[in-house]
């Protein structure tokens, strides 16, 4: 069983805020040590530019730039690091892959399917290709639990459905979503599958070759890595097929005034000189979560969820959000005639920290009939006294509201 209180010691945020309980971790999670130090140390010492030295320095940089790209290769089990993108985030993986995928392949009565619980990120950037080239954006919907309907999903995909991009687990109910099921049903019709993991990679096994999608993505500071560091998964056949998107330095071949030859990927995908010391702390960050094992962090955070409910059901006023039978780490509700904002304010007087507001789902806030949530999220370093924590500063926001 992980001890949540005793791995507070790796994160430094903890010492400087010995009060602090911290349930944002949705949003970003806080940064062991391992990272933090292991990132100053590549400053002090290996830091070069990548790919274009000779000499010692830059050629210890770039084994350690590469090593992170095998090290992501492993921690997702692709089959190759040439299927590892190196991006700032997953909204950039999505957006890389809906502009050059989607440029290349979506046409005219194509149709896009993603579920009602996408956020923003995985939502904007398909209707946006589905305007250029004249497509349909598809909706598949959860249910009144908060359960993805599986089969209104499969009822929703013909011979016209060319991409299926989902969230693997919910930003705003937990919900995770039966993303193999998902896969296999769209690859029936010949789609192509994108999974948003950013809420997953963090606390659960992801293996891309058993879920068997096109693509995948996850942000770096979600996953205790450094902020404006992530990962494009994408199957190599696929990629080879895909066009540039950016264009500059370092993913060239060769360039004549008459034209450009493009390295293969993941080269041909990172134009410019990429985040170096990020991908050096991503790294870090993944060791750091497989020294814990992702099997024992996914049951320490499916005990936190179920207590959790269990605690906040109790209080009186207070309406959870369905997250289906099987929801992770993420509770979303809200307290009878108390604006979200004002639950957050009061919480933080206590000195716990959550996040309010619409979480970058606007159409499912609409669908739940509610302008945003109170949103907890766990991470590793949380535990029960944590939400008991939760539980009594929402009591004492209910009792300030109802005076």
């Amino acid at each position: 069983m992980i001890d949540g209180r005793a791995l507070r010691r790796e994160f430094p945020v903890f010492e400087h805020n010995p009060g602090l309980v911290f349930l944002d971790s949705g949003a970003s999670a806080q940064k062991p040590r391992a990272v933090i130090d292991g990132i100053a140390e590549f400053y002090r010492g290996d830091y070069a530019n990548v790919h274009r030295g000779v000499y010692k320095l830059s050629a210890r940089s770039t084994d350690l730039f590469e090593e992170a790209r095998v090290a992501v290769r492993d921690f997702l089990n692709a089959a190759d690091e040439c299927e590892i993108v190196f991006v700032r985030g997953a909204t950039e993986g999505i957006n890389l892959v809906s502009y050059s995928w989607g440029g290349a392949f979506l046409r005219a009565g194509d149709e896009v399917v993603i579920s009602d619980v996408e956020h923003h990120s995985n939502l904007v950037p398909w209707q946006m290709a589905c305007q250029r080239a004249g497509a349909k954006l598809v909706v598949a919907p959860t249910d009144e639990t908060g359960e993805f309907d599986l089969g209104a999903f499969e009822a929703l995909l013909s011979r016209r459905t060319r991409m299926v991009a989902v969230t693997h687990v919910s930003n705003v109910t937990g919900t995770v979503l039966p993303v193999e099921n998902i896969v296999r049903l769209a690859h029936e019709v010949g789609a192509k599958v994108l999974i948003d993991g950013c809420q997953a990679v963090p606390r659960m096994p992801v293996d891309v070759q058993a879920i068997d999608c096109d693509f995948y993505v996850f942000s770096g500071h979600k996953a205790y890595g450094p902020t404006g560091t992530g990962v494009l998964y994408g199957r190599r056949d696929v990629l080879e097929a895909m066009p540039p998107w950016q264009a500059g330095g370092g993913m060239i071949t060769s360039v004549e005034y008459a034209g450009t030859e493009f390295q293969e990927p993941p080269h041909r995908f990172e134009a410019g000189t990429p985040d170096i010391a990020g991908a050096v702390g991503l790294r870090l960050a993944i060791g750091f979560i497989e020294g814990i094992g992702r099997g024992a962090i996914q049951e320490h955070e499916a005990a936190l969820t179920d207590y959790g409910v269990d605690v906040l059901s109790r209080i009186p006023d207070l309406r959870l959000v369905p997250g289906g039978q099987r929801r992770l780490s993420i509770l979303s509700f809200n307290l009878d005639g108390v604006h979200p904002h004002d639950v957050g304010t009061v919480l933080d007087q206590h000195e716990v920290a959550v996040r309010v507001g619409h979480h970058c789902a606007q159409p499912l806030m609409d669908r739940l009939g509610v302008a945003g949530t109170v949103r907890a999220s766990f991470g590793i370093y949380n535990d029960r006294d944590d939400i008991d924590r939760l539980a009594a500063a929402v009591e004492a926001c209910r009792e300030m509201f109802s005076r």
